[in-house]
């Protein structure tokens, strides 16, 4: 065995073997894969092979596509068939609710150059007979996929790495992870077969590797415990039977028919394909349970668990409402095996959580279809720095250190559950909340709010009735404007027209300091550092140039900084910095990193009467002054005190209006709301949730991480030159300079349907040529019409230009604006009192 490797690639399903494939197709010439067992063995061997293209995320249908197209070409390369029955995918609607859902899809899968056609309920009765359609509505129809043989596909990719030099070694497990400060020493531990089991034999050795890939399937608990860290990845029963030969179907194909595409019913929560005559019905129905929690035994290994038929119950008897035909057809075989899961069903995919060149490729839930592309975008990230694509929605740091194995397992429970629920984009999911809750949330709660979910945190997204007969379903969620529309147009025009109250102790927050910190950010970030007291917005470069993180940088002392970012991404930021400092700590001098974000809560005040309400409670010599232009410019940070509670205001307001960020003590969070409260009443100030500042944020073209900002745009291509000092050295500048602007972010009203607003994932067309995607959406109060941020290419970008964005499979007119359409001069933000 090899003792010294560049990549040494843990686990060898399909996801292994395809990461070894494309790490040695993409130039690194040792790299070497180790399965405890044999390949396929895990969850690839009892997988049923489907290769769905649906996936509302864009990073994730990219990852479908290239596996598809790239399954397509193993034949020829290897001489191996991969087992690949195109047969198309056809995905059932019984509502008008489940069409919408697959309307927006098709958007996000027309920006990924996804085929898909539209089929009536005559259109599919007619091609297929042998289906019920009586009470369908309609059918998204993807042609180009079908089903693979894992097994088969699996050793394709196995025979292409070894015929590009990867190195495959059977029956070693992993014992030990240790890094050296240089590479990793694996030690690894020789398996045999004792009484049908697989045990550890006597023999071990240590493998030298500068960088590992962990694909350990169900084994990632294991994996976690042995380096250290949490993956939320636990396996979820998923089982499946096999009918005997349906005569009916016998007698179609025999006639010459085609086989059927793989047939979804996702109201009845089913999946049905062709299998030597009969069907393979494979549901996913509630309280399939979790399992391996804390590892998997020695004694499972091509194993599976008993049947459940009363569990899958309801959806058998919707396969035979749907096939009559199948009704009288006898079960042949079944299967119940585990299958890994995270809490939001996607993949965790992408450097570990503080350390060096470790990568996971776990969680893998439809893991035959997102193999292929795994591998290719991962060695892209591994080789190259960046992928082609951003993939920080499939990173593993999206789940932070508060995250445990009970969470974990609850949440990829309802994930399982939820393949098949519809997918709104308001969507909140119940399980294992409320979790974590700043100190005002039961406050809030009383108050009529309705929370979203944020890295764990109970965040409003808006406030319902409270009024006496009021009614409104919460849970109610739709594709166009759901019932909440309505609350979130008042708080939005409570903010424009007087002041509104916002919530964000969600923020993720981190403390740099020390001698060698004002250089370190220097280096780090973009824009010019603000002076002591002053605040800057600021961004952290990938090394190819493009956005890694958003930072609104406060200085509080000559070598004492604050830094706010994103919520939702605060694991992914304190890794980001911290392997950072680490690397340039010796160049610059010390520098701390304390993550403050459970130490500061977070209130946004924000409306012409902001200041009203401020200066009932400031206590100063002169409380009249304090929040003046004079004492408190727009953009920059004061220590206040309002009542007993020390406030640390940064004025700056993520709605466009006067208004300031409140940071205050964690513990004295409900003293300060009832001080806010009481104080704000006086002025009709009202409460309001995140959906309605995210509205009010693109009237101002103010760009989010994870959206409009993220690993596939430079900032100038985001159109933020101004928080970009190209006179000064910062990391990734050459690559930022190197890219130029390819695509252009703009700012854009349109005229849609009168029931609904764009979400920001729709398809731009100039005439009939598409040219580009949103990235947000929503309502504009201002306006009185949809609004959206989105890219297009640069000569579209210009104020005036009239395009087209696809909703609802139709074209609605919109219009390039101004950036910042909504007070393009800031007047508003820089009113003095």
């Amino acid at each position: 065995m090899k003792t010294h490797v560049k990549a040494l690639v843990v686990g060898g399903g399909a996801v292994g073997t395809s990461i070894a494939y494309h790490l040695a197709r993409a130039g690194w010439d040792d790299v070497m894969l180790l399965e405890r067992d044999e390949l396929t063995s895990g969850s690839t061997w009892h997988a049923a092979g489907l290769l769905p293209y649906f996936n509302m995320s864009y990073a994730t249908t990219h990852i479908h596509d290239y596996s598809i197209k790239f399954y397509k070409t193993l034949e020829e390369e290897t001489g191996l068939n991969a087992g690949f029955s195109v047969v198309g995918n056809l995905r059932m609607a019984q509502s008008q609710a489940r069409m919408d859902e697959y309307m927006l899809y098709a958007t996000t899968a027309e920006t990924c150059d996804v085929p898909y056609e539209w089929l009536s309920p005559a259109q599919i009765k007619e091609r297929y007979p042998l289906v019920r359609t009586e009470d369908l509505v309609g059918a998204i129809y993807h042609p180009t996929d079908g089903y693979i043989n894992p097994a088969d596909v699996t050793m394709a990719m196995a025979k292409g790495a070894r015929q590009r030099g990867v190195v495959i070694e059977r029956k070693w497990q992993v014992d030990s992870y240790h890094w050296t400060g240089d590479h990793w020493d694996v030690t690894v531990t020789k398996m045999v077969e004792k009484g049908g089991n697989l045990v550890p034999s006597d023999e071990q050795t240590v493998i030298h590797a500068q960088h590992v890939v962990t694909a350990t399937g169900n084994h990632a608990q294991r994996t976690a415990q042995l380096l250290g860290i949490k993956i939320p990845a636990i396996p979820v029963e998923h089982q499946y039977i096999v009918t005997e030969p349906d005569p009916a179907l016998v007698e179609w194909r025999k006639a010459g028919n085609p086989e059927h595409p793989v047939l979804r019913d996702a109201d009845a929560k089913w999946y049905v394909r062709e299998e030597r005559g009969g069907w393979i019905l494979g549901p996913y129905e509630r309280n399939a349970p979790a399992r391996f929690e804390y590892g998997v035994p020695d004694s499972f290994r091509a194993d599976l668990f008993p049947l459940d038929l009363e569990r899958i119950e309801e959806e058998y008897m919707s396969m035979i409402h749907r096939i009559p035909t199948s009704e009288t057809v006898g079960l042949k075989d079944d299967f119940n095996g585990p299958i890994c899961y995270t809490p939001d069903g996607n993949p965790l995919l992408g450097p570990a959580p503080g350390l060096q060149n470790m990568w996971l490729a776990e969680g893998f839930s439809f893991g035959i279809t997102a193999a292929g592309g795994t591998g290719y975008y991962l060695a892209q990230l591994m080789v190259n720095g960046e992928a082609e694509i951003d993939m920080a929605s499939l990173d593993p740091k999206r789940y932070g250190s508060w995250m445990t194995t009970e969470y974990a397992a609850r949440k990829n429970e309802e994930a399982y559950e939820h393949v098949y629920i519809l997918h709104h984009p308001d969507e909140e999911r119940p399980a294992c909340r409320p979790l974590r809750t700043a100190p005002a949330y039961d406050r809030q709660k009383a108050l009529g709010a309705q929370f979203g979910c944020v890295n764990g945190w109970e965040r409003p997204n808006y406030y319902g009735p409270l009024e006496v007969g009021e009614t409104f379903d919460h849970d109610a969620r739709s594709f166009r404007r759901g019932g909440w529309w309505q609350y979130a147009v008042k708080e939005a025009k409570a903010i424009r027209e007087g002041v509104g109250l916002i919530d964000a102790t969600a923020f993720a927050k981190h403390r740099i300091s020390g001698p060698g910190a004002t250089a370190f950010l220097d280096w780090f970030t973009t824009n010019k550092l603000p002076k002591v007291g002053r605040i800057n917005l600021t961004y952290a470069l990938t090394s190819h140039g493009t956005t890694r993180t958003e930072y609104t940088i406060v200085r509080v002392a000559e070598d004492d900084y604050y830094l706010v970012s994103a919520g939702g991404w605060h694991a992914y930021d304190e890794d980001f910095l911290y392997k950072a400092i680490m690397e340039k700590e010796a160049e610059f001098g010390r520098i701390n990193e304390e993550d403050v974000t459970t130490k500061w809560g977070v209130f946004a005040i924000a409306g012409p009467k902001s200041r009203d309400v401020l200066n009932e409670l400031v206590k100063d010599a002169d409380p009249s002054t304090v929040l003046g232009n004079k004492r408190f410019p727009w953009l920059s940070m004061r220590e206040i005190e309002l009542g007993m509670c020390p406030v640390r205001a940064i004025r700056v307001a993520y709605t466009g209006e006067l208004g300031w960020e409140l940071h205050h003590p964690i513990e004295m969070q409900n003293y300060l709301w009832d001080q806010l409260m009481a104080a704000g009443a006086k002025h009709g100030m009202k409460l309001v949730g995140a959906r309605a500042q995210n509205w009010l944020r693109q009237e101002k073209s103010y760009r989010a991480f994870g959206t409009e900002l993220g690993r596939d745009a430079t900032p100038l291509e985001a159109d933020l030159p101004r928080f970009v000092d190209l006179s000064k050295d910062f990391y990734g500048k050459a690559a930022l300079e190197k890219t130029g602007v390819r695509v252009k972010c703009c700012t854009l009203l349109i005229d849609g349907p009168d029931d609904a607003d764009p979400w920001g994932r729709e398809a731009l067309y100039d005439g009939e040529v598409r040219v580009g995607r949103l990235t947000s959406g929503g309502y504009s109060v201002a306006f009185g019409k949809s609004i959206g941020i989105g890219y297009v290419t640069p000569d579209l970008a210009v104020p005036g230009t009239k395009l087209k964005v696809k909703m609802f499979d139709q074209l609605w007119d919109a219009e390039v604006v101004e950036d910042s359409p909504y007070d393009p001069k800031n007047e508003r933000i820089r009113i003095d009192g």
